[in-house]
């Protein structure tokens, strides 16, 4: 092998940990706003088994799951306290 070949190789290791790099950040955000979206939609469910024997339900959907995803708990205790008071009116 000539000196050209080994630095080409190196260049293109080189460039596919820049490229990785720069990609993986905005994969990362959007697998763990999937992740977190699924498991509001599981979390929203519970609520509806549980608040089935009450009379109470919120709709699953994707503005639900997402708003349940992006802010965790306190998400769905906004959903509940906004489904109570919407209720109630």
């Amino acid at each position: 092998m000539d000196f050209n070949n080994i630095l080409t190789y190196v260049a293109c290791i080189v460039f596919l940990f820049i490229f990785g790099k720069i990609f993986i950040l905005p994969l990362k955000s959007i697998l763990k706003l999937v992740i977190n979206s699924i498991l509001g939609g599981v979390l929203i469910f519970i609520i509806n088994l549980i608040g089935a024997n009450f009379g109470f339900h919120i709709g699953i959907n994707v503005v639900t799951s997402i708003f349940v995803g992006l802010l965790g708990l306190p998400g769905a205790g906004l959903l509940i306290i906004l489904q109570i008071i919407l209720n109630f009116t």
